[in-house]
């Protein structure tokens, strides 16, 4: 009996001491906060192991927070005049619709040193073959380089039609390099024939956080570079299933396809993965010519907002609190996943009441059941404040 008393005091203990570990490192998240917590005082024998290998730790926001000053310092320079012009409203916008938006380009400025370009052409592509057909003219015209950035690469046709192209461009001089992120490319790792195929061919391969230890620190970004001038991003993956051959059918998405300072911007971005990644940034120092001049394609302005445990604030969050905010007739959203924390859907209702048009759609049918039934249950609490709810029919919506 003693000894039963003795290791439930030192489990007490212990969780108290986890609690207290768990309130410090979530201390900017109340609601990840409170949820550990229960989760700690329901299982206090495993609670926290659950905690070590899903929520936080030290090493993993000690390694995120140098990543973030790596990439502040590397960032700075470009900034500064920016931010000074903005804050003394003397930058010169491209177009006037660019100009309403002052306060959210400056917001995304100052939460994600995120630089505003001008002049950059824009395409939008809605449907996979049309983003794929772009993609491979961009890396068949490839004469210099070819970064690639992806969530999923998988092995199927596409995704072997893709490295099989990248290969062959390594194999004729050009630079290739493939950044994957590692729980969403795990197909792969029965079969890496063409990734060897790549790396015999010349090309580099990375691999974001091959440790499955931290299962939810991943790199779902879609990042290509073609020679500093064409770049594309947005939501489609590279697989099968992204042209509608996938058990969920046709599948509505949404990339773009940019020329212009732009694609700078997604330049950099994959310098600071793949240096993240490999512990060096591409080629050779000094590195101008991964940044030609553009000269000016169009006249669309561009921010790319970053986000994920390596930035200090929650950028992408606030900027879409800082948009739902500042409507004055309606607020739109489409999204496959709609999980708002408490700080959106209080935005989202707030606008609601006061007379803002809001509506939110999602796919009638799910990819994640359990994400899908909890965006129901989401939407559900909205209604009551006038929020209008509608679903996609037509396929799978990502975008």
């Amino acid at each position: 009996m003693a000894l039963l008393v003795t290791l439930l005091t030192i489990v007490l203990v212990l969780n108290i001491i986890f609690a207290i570990t768990v309130v410090f490192f979530e201390r900017r998240n109340p609601t990840a906060a409170m949820a550990w917590l229960m989760v700690l005082f329901l299982l206090p024998p495993i609670g926290f192991l659950f905690y070590l290998i899903f929520g936080q730790n030290y090493t993993q926001q000690r390694m995120f927070v140098i990543k973030e000053e790596e990439d502040r310092q590397y960032l700075q320079e470009t900034l500064l005049g920016q931010y000074r012009e903005l804050s003394e409203r003397t930058y010169r916008f491209t177009t006037p619709e660019a100009a309403e938006f002052r306060e959210t380009i400056s917001l995304f400025l100052k939460n994600n040193r995120a630089h505003l370009t001008g002049r950059n052409k824009v395409d939008l592509y809605t449907r996979g073959e049309e983003k794929f057909d772009a993609l491979f003219a961009a890396i068949h015209g490839a004469r210099y380089h070819i970064h690639i950035e992806y969530y999923i690469v998988n092995n199927d046709e596409l995704g072997r039609k893709i490295v099989r192209a990248l290969a062959e461009k390594a194999r004729e001089g050009v630079e290739v390099r493939l950044l994957f992120d590692a729980v969403g490319t795990r197909n792969w790792g029965r079969s890496r024939k063409a990734f060897s195929e790549l790396t015999r061919a010349g090309g580099e391969v990375g691999a974001f956080f091959p440790s499955f230890y931290r299962v939810n620190y991943r790199n779902h970004r879609k990042i290509a570079v073609i020679d500093g001038t064409v770049g594309f991003i947005g939501g489609f993956n590279i697989g099968d299933e992204y042209l509608g051959k996938g058990p969920l059918g046709f599948w509505r998405d949404t990339a773009l396809r940019i020329e212009g300072r732009g694609v700078h911007l997604l330049q950099l971005r994959f310098f600071l993965d793949w240096h993240y990644v490999t512990g060096r940034y591409p080629g050779p120092a000094p590195r101008p010519h991964y940044f030609p001049d553009p000269g000016t394609p169009g006249t669309t302005p561009i921010q790319i907002v970053s986000g994920g445990p390596d930035t200090r604030w929650n950028p992408i969050k606030e900027g879409y609190i800082k948009l739902i905010n500042s409507a004055r007739e309606s607020v739109y959203i489409q999204t496959p996943y709609f999980v708002p924390d408490d700080s959106v859907a209080d935005a989202l209702r707030i606008a609601a009441l006061s007379g803002v048009d809001v509506r939110v759609m999602i796919p009638c049918k799910p990819d994640h059941p359990f994400v899908y039934w909890a965006s129901l249950s989401f939407i559900g609490d909205l209604l009551d404040a006038g929020v209008r709810a509608y679903t996609y029919d037509d396929g799978f919506l990502h975008a």
